[in-house]
């Protein structure tokens, strides 16, 4: 039995958020294995509370839309008329097909309204009016209200220039939630980046925690990254903030030897910096985390998103976002940037893989309690685990 004998899943979230870091643990594994845990993270996590979609500049202009499944579900982003973003479902009302299949169209792009490939049904874009239906051919001879048929909507909020969804009408508004973190952000200047390129691993052999919870410590780089990014940012140098609540941040300071190009990210590719960013910020990485699954790591030329969507208890995609000032994109050397970058983080993130599959791997083999304890630059799994006790602890009871 992956749990101490007799307690539940839950029961054991609720212990284990209750100790002080000095004691904390990793969850059991049956909270990254059992298809009943998974079910809950759907319900009261994915399909409740406030997830990423992506970055404003994506849907910059009106007509501009973009194509997520964060929820769990389809869903589009689109920006109307007098420049108002809604999240509107992308299963048609009629046979329930998805009206912007990825098998045939681009995830982002521009576009006057929604037409249904299967049936051609189309739905209006346009200010109160997003998602109502304006055209069903051959429906004439049937009885049917066209005016009550419409593409479900979901709340929006941007935070910091990022596309914040939520399905549960009844969540708190995120923004107060967070407020203590805008202000850590604000020099970064997040709502000016432009998006520099976006990638995603697919059907990640591996529970999201595993995932989430790597790419919110730096105390793997010593392991994981021991060739690549800890010669630069050396993990044992990290300071973890002292936080509390749905955010968490930490800082690395460059090694030594890379302060004198302080712009330099780990692939070596010197980029264009962020304006305004202070001694400090210049001169180390910060990571930000918001939970449940966004975590940003923000350098002196760039900030990469990286979110990790569920698809089942054994797999998720991860989807980066790659953040750039507004000017990079014009500047002669962007090109060789951008190549850069593009390979570092695909070196990061294959190396990030090979250790969250081989978690999983340990995870799958039923082990007993860990024994062990968590490091101090640990502190946001802890802090995570705080938060999955305060949504699922108060839910049904697991075996």
């Amino acid at each position: 039995m992956p749990h101490r004998q007799g307690i539940s899943l839950l029961d054991e979230l609720t212990r284990l958020a209750t100790l002080p870091l000095e004691r904390a643990e990793t969850l059991p594994a049956g909270a990254y294995t059992s298809e009943e845990f998974y079910r809950l993270e759907r319900e009261h996590i994915f399909r409740s509370d406030w997830l990423c979609a992506g970055h404003v500049n994506q849907v910059a202009r009106p007509g501009d839309y973009l194509r997520t499944d964060v929820l769990g579900e389809p869903v589009v982003i689109t920006r109307d008329e007098d420049g108002i973003l809604h999240a509107l479902s992308r299963v048609c009302r009629h046979r329930f097909m998805d009206v912007l299949p990825p098998e045939t169209t681009p995830e982002q792009g521009s576009l006057k309204r929604l037409t249904c490939p299967y049936h051609t049904w189309t739905y209006r874009l346009n200010g109160e009016y997003a998602g109502r239906l304006a055209g069903a051919p051959l429906m004439n001879k049937v009885d049917f209200d066209r005016g009550a048929c419409r593409l479900p909507r979901h709340r929006l909020e941007v935070w910091n220039g990022l596309i914040m969804i939520c399905a549960d009408p009844d969540a708190p508004p995120l923004d107060p939630q967070l407020a203590g973190l805008t202000a850590k952000l604000a020099a970064y200047g997040l709502p000016e980046l432009v998006v520099a390129y976006t990638e995603a691993w697919q059907g990640v052999a591996a529970n999201w925690k595993v995932a989430l919870e790597n790419g919110s410590e730096n105390y793997h780089h010593m392991g994981s990254h021991a060739a690549t990014l800890d010669p630069v940012l050396p993990g044992r140098d990290t300071v973890v903030d002292d936080c509390d609540g749905r955010w968490f941040t930490m800082y690395t300071p460059f090694a030594v030897d890379a302060l004198d190009a302080p712009a330099q990210d780990a692939a070596g590719a010197a980029g264009r910096l962020i304006p305004g960013l202070s001694t400090r910020e210049l001169s180390g990485m910060t990571i930000a985390g918001v939970f449940p699954h966004l975590v940003m790591a923000l350098l002196p030329d760039s900030v990469t998103l990286a979110r990790w969507i569920p698809t089942g208890p054994a797999t998720h995609d991860a989807h980066f976002t790659v953040l750039v000032p507004s000017d990079a994109p014009a500047t002669p050397e962007f090109g060789a940037y951008l190549e850069a970058s593009r390979q570092q983080l695909k070196t990061i993130q294959e190396e990030d893989v090979v250790a969250i599959r081989g978690v999983q791997r340990g995870l799958a083999t039923d082990p007993g309690p860990s024994g062990g304890r968590f490091s101090h630059l640990e502190r946001p799994l802890w802090q995570f685990q705080h938060y999955l006790a305060d949504r699922l602890g108060q839910h049904s009871r697991l075996p």
